[in-house]
């Protein structure tokens, strides 16, 4: 689906920026590839061997897919919640998950297939829910957890525990082992509630501006991290309790005018392109009930939307994080609809904020990402009274600038980019030529020159001496 972009909407988002036409339209188009996702699970499902996919787990995903479109008819939003709950970053994974098992050249795992295509229909039962259809249904909680999109979850028995589920009335009733049932009323908008230990509500955050949407925090869903994270410091899921929710709450709550200091652009990106927010495990642990130390955070090209994140310290913090994600969402979703380089994927380039040589590709979104970094905390700075806060986003502005000047000349001079990637690349100079000019404290300014060039140095030494492209 490789399409022509305009020129100047190459430009504004090489610029890190992005009008809220050129955020929509990657939108869109991620959407667009959701949905035509969705219909090869189905269409791969109906042709697959028998040994593949069990005919029990075919009737199974059309049933599901059955209900939902049925919710679809019964919704009084012409369909927008069911809509919403299949373009769910979430939703991703799992689809790419099952099109591979359906499709893939390795041997057949009709029991792992069999599990993913079921779950579609927790996600089919929540949208009923959510639409008020009445339905009874039996539904398999895998892991101890049977999770409702929206909802939340039922903690089960281990292993894989059936699930009779009923709605009507507005009242979803779960059964599992045997005869314990729990009773769940759905919230408006997000959660429900239960009087009962087995059950676990969804959470969201509230909208990021007036009359935006809330951010789910979703810390149920089964695909919401890899099954095996390739990435560096890219840990595993957490569950949240009452006082970390109330943590990451009082963060969010400070972060849109934080990020407002970037600009409009900045908090623009963050409320069209942000879809969930999934916590991650902090790296190195922390102590029960502290705040934990260290961070990290990603994001997921199959997950459009979703930004994984370890727990902020504060709001300037989660700001932070939100700015540097959504320009890795940005620039994949721009991938997605035009190629930028033909580069290959070998990991030989030197990146100031990576130890490891990177490849091509992983240089360009960490530039990019740095880019915007340098730019936010260039105003950030700007924007607050004299202090510590003050001296830490200057210092952090000078890092970054300094970083991505190291970095920058290494895409700007490859023959690998196209067009639509040179283009792009000629808005990362411009926006990285218009930093340069802007009055940096001097000892900040030094102490990041030295900062880049020991970080070279010691590149060096770990490659043996080899000279960083």
């Amino acid at each position: 689906m490789t399409q022509p972009i305009p020129h100047h909407v190459l430009y504004e988002l090489g610029c890190t920026e992005g009008s809220p036409a050129t955020l929509r339209l990657l939108a869109r188009d991620q959407d667009r590839r959701r949905l035509l996702l969705l219909r090869a699970v189905l269409d791969a499902a109906e042709a697959a061997g028998a040994d593949r996919c069990p005919p029990a787990a075919r009737r199974g995903l059309a049933e599901s897919w059955a209900l939902l479109e049925a919710a679809e008819r019964a919704a009084p939003d012409r369909g927008a919640t069911v809509r919403s709950l299949l373009l769910a970053p979430l939703v991703g994974p799992w689809a790419e998950r099952a099109l591979a098992l359906l499709t893939g050249a390795g041997p057949p795992d009709p029991a792992a297939t069999a599990r993913a295509l079921a779950h579609l229909a927790p996600l089919a039962a929540a949208a009923a829910v959510r639409t008020g259809l009445p339905f009874l249904l039996r539904l398999n909680a895998t892991g101890g957890t049977l999770a409702l999109p929206t909802l939340g979850a039922l903690r089960t028995g281990p292993g894989t525990v059936p699930v009779d589920a009923h709605h009507s009335g507005g009242r979803l009733v779960l059964r599992a082992d045997g005869p314990r049932t729990v009773t769940v009323r759905p919230q408006r908008g997000y959660g429900a509630w239960a009087a009962s230990p087995a059950w676990r509500a969804a959470h969201a955050l509230p909208p990021l501006v007036p009359g935006g949407h809330p951010v789910p925090l979703d810390d149920l869903d089964p695909y919401r991290v890899p099954h095996h994270p390739d990435q560096p410091g890219f840990t595993g899921i957490t569950d949240l309790d009452d006082l970390a929710r109330k943590r990451w709450g009082a963060a969010w709550s400070g972060a849109a005018a934080a990020l407002g200091h970037g600009g409009p652009h900045r908090i623009g990106e963050a409320v069209t392109l942000l879809r969930c927010v999934v916590p991650l495990a902090p790296p190195g642990g922390g102590a029960a009930g502290e705040p934990p130390p260290g961070s990290c955070s990603g994001t997921r090209r199959e997950a459009f939307g979703a930004v994984l994140s370890s727990e902020p310290p504060d709001a300037t913090g989660f700001a932070e994080t939100l700015v540097h994600e959504t320009q890795h969402v940005k620039l994949a979703a721009l991938a997605a609809l035009t190629p930028l380089h033909q580069a290959d994927p070998a990991p030989r380039h030197f990146a100031p904020w990576r130890p490891d040589p990177r490849p091509f590709d992983g240089l360009w979104h960490g530039v990019y990402s740095h880019l915007a970094l340098a730019d936010w905390w260039l105003h950030h700075a700007r924007a607050l009274p004299p202090g510590p806060g003050r001296e830490r986003a200057w210092a952090e502005h000078a890092r970054r600038r300094e970083q991505v000047g190291a970095a920058l000349p290494v895409l700007v001079g490859s023959d690998a980019l196209t067009p639509a990637g040179r283009t792009v690349a000629e808005g990362m100079v411009t926006a990285y030529t218009r930093l340069t000019q802007a009055e940096v404290p001097a000892d900040h300014l030094a102490r990041a020159v030295a900062y880049v060039a020991t970080t070279r140095a010691l590149w060096l030494q770990r490659q043996g001496g080899t000279h960083p492209s």
